[in-house]
């Protein structure tokens, strides 16, 4: 008999516990704001990404459009700033290109790193355009 008891006090104790913590869990709003910060941030990367590359006609694959059959791309806050990796292509013939640009808190740009062969030969470069191999 008391180990019946014992077990009723014991699930009950822990179904409230667990009841506790995922009511807590999801009326947290910390999550919520970080992942709408995270968005308006990949949506500034994609403005500046087109802008540097003078090109309104890009594909882009990044953290709010992953395809992981391209690649991992990351969001990701850096000290002071933000780094969002992806990989855009000009059109459906033009292969992937990976891309590293880092931005201020104010989501102004820093850098852009960039494996794009054709770049190469432009002689106009955007300033903060940086092409690797």
């Amino acid at each position: 008999m008391n180990h019946r008891v014992g077990r009723v006090v014991f699930s009950l104790a822990v179904g409230i516990a667990v009841a506790l913590f995922a009511f807590q869990w999801i009326t947290n709003p910390e999550p919520r704001a970080a992942r709408a910060q995270e968005e308006q941030v990949v949506l500034a990367s994609r403005s500046l990404l087109e802008l540097v590359l003078a090109s309104d006609s890009l594909e882009i694959i990044d953290p709010l459009a992953p395809n992981r059959k391209v690649g991992k791309v990351y969001v990701y806050a850096e000290q002071p700033g933000w780094a969002v990796s992806g990989f855009y292509r000009r059109t459906e013939n033009d292969g992937w290109h990976p891309y590293l640009l880092t931005m201020t808190e104010s989501l102004e740009l820093v850098l852009l790193k960039v494996q794009d062969d054709e770049l190469v030969a432009e002689p106009d470069r955007h300033p903060k355009l940086v092409i690797t191999n």
